[in-house]
């Protein structure tokens, strides 16, 4: 007759759980960042050898120019900057907010939201603000606005203390920036950035990753649950509301 040691069991061993993130890269990220790194060099070395900023000027928020007709200038100032650090801060906040997020929206989706962003915020600008206005910061934001719909939307894979803490930091971020445009001397176009906002409120509210946890164990899969026409028809939605605000100033005159 055998013994068995003390604490030892003859349950066989269990397989870990093991939960497949996704993997998608920051292609659009990087590629955003190059894209805008390299205008503004062309941007740079034309203003130095000239004293004019023509990208500007053929590119830049500028009023009267949109209401001229120019529409092109509701997205394109997201790729323009005025100086090194205003070009740093905005790539640097991309890189941080947007690796992440296009990690579970996906290139193209991802993108979406950073030209609707871009969209909404030069828009909301256009029609309440005169001043002139470049940058990427209407874009940024959208993704910062976004990133919170996420969490807030997951909240139940997330657990409530760990989303209370990821809102409030987020909101926390975004007022400290938005107080920068209350500081005179500062030039920031809030209205702008107030656009970015809502553009990435209203199309991650129903064009946003909705994660759900499939399979068997002890492998499972981290999936989204949202249907690609749902995407589409938020995306129509966001750019026909935008696009009828920006009319706004045409029906008042």
């Amino acid at each position: 007759m055998t013994e068995q040691p003390p604490n030892q069991t003859t349950e066989a061993p269990r397989e870990r759980i093991r939960i497949k993130m996704p993997q998608a890269k920051p292609v659009v990220t990087i590629s955003l960042i190059v894209i805008t790194t390299v205008i503004f060099i062309f941007q740079y070395l034309q203003k130095a050898t000239n004293n004019t900023d023509t990208l500007f000027l053929l590119g830049g928020k500028i009023n009267a120019f949109i209401a001229a007709g120019q529409i092109w200038r509701l997205i394109t100032p997201a790729f323009l900057h005025a100086s090194i650090p205003h070009l740093a801060f905005n790539m640097y906040a991309l890189y941080i907010i947007g690796r992440n997020i296009e990690r579970f929206y996906g290139h193209g989706r991802f993108l979406v939201l950073y030209l609707l962003g871009a969209f909404g915020g030069n828009v909301l600008s256009y029609v309440l603000t005169p001043a002139n206005s470049l940058g990427a910061s209407t874009a940024v934001f959208a993704i910062l606005a976004a990133e919170g719909v996420f969490i807030y939307e997951n909240r139940k894979l997330f657990g409530p203390q760990r989303t209370r803490e990821m809102i409030t930091n987020l909101v926390m971020v975004t007022l400290i920036n938005l107080s920068f445009g209350l500081i005179p001397g500062f030039n920031v176009d809030n209205m702008g950035h107030i656009g970015g906002i809502l553009g990435g409120i209203f199309f991650a509210w129903k064009a946003g990753p909705i994660l759900q946890i499939k399979g068997q164990p002890p492998f499972f899969e981290m999936v989204d649950s949202r249907k690609k026409g749902e995407v589409l028809l938020t995306a129509l939605i966001v750019l026909a509301g935008f696009t009828i605000i920006a009319f706004l100033p045409t029906f008042a005159g």
